[in-house]
């Protein structure tokens, strides 16, 4: 598959460094300080948040309100959630995932945007340009990844649900939030960024699928 071989330097050093981290990461999670490891996710999230943009084939201003759209409709319908029970059911942030605003953290909102890219342009690069699949399955590989980190964010000190599972309604109402921002990015770029996104969307399956099955 020639969307796992990167191009250029860049994208190489980019790869690279989100594979270290995680690794890294998981491995000081199961045999380290746990405690300390889960510390630094904001800081992981931040370093991948920031080299997806930088391997972005087009950054323009249409880009950057697109990807500021994304962020503020992750952090509404987040807060709808947190403060009323909507969209995602009750739940609450915990203490690991950095400052908050109106019980919030703003990471979540940069993860909004994050997991949007990634998944946004794998999707693309599988239905080559077919715009309304490409948006109806990324939706789905959204929902996906919210099916792996469910079950070991309250270990993790990210979030709870009042109850032991997270809702059904919490997976209509990503895929429905999913379906939005998913439209905002394919209708917004033109060219998108395949292998570093793959990357980066591959490396969080196999981070997240380890979590479930060894060490929480």
């Amino acid at each position: 598959m020639k969307i796992l071989f990167p191009k250029n330097t860049n994208t190489l050093i980019s790869v690279f460094i989100i594979w270290l981290f995680h690794i890294c990461g998981l491995l000081g999670i199961i045999y380290g300080n746990r405690e300390w490891f889960i510390a630094f996710t904001p800081i992981n999230l931040f370093v991948s948040f920031t080299l997806l943009f930088t391997n972005q084939v087009e950054l323009e201003r249409k880009n950057l309100l697109a990807g500021l759209a994304i962020f503020l409709i992750g952090m509404i319908s987040e807060i709808l959630g947190v403060q009323y029970g909507l969209i995602f059911g009750d739940y609450i942030y915990l203490n690991n995932l950095g400052f908050k605003i109106l019980g919030v953290p703003i990471m979540i909102g940069i993860n909004w945007i994050m997991l949007t890219y990634i998944t946004g342009s794998f999707s693309n690069y599988i239905f080559d340009g077919n715009k309304k699949a490409a948006i109806v399955f990324g939706a789905i590989l959204m929902v996906v990844l919210d099916l792996l980190i469910e079950p070991v964010a309250p270990e993790m000190g990210f979030w709870a649900f009042d109850s032991i599972f997270a809702p059904i309604q919490n997976y209509i109402g990503w895929f429905t939030i999913g379906l939005l921002v998913q439209g905002i990015f394919h209708y917004s770029t033109d060219k998108k960024d395949t292998t570093f996104s793959f990357h980066l969307l591959l490396v969080q399956i196999v981070f997240f699928t380890v979590l479930n099955f060894i060490a929480l």
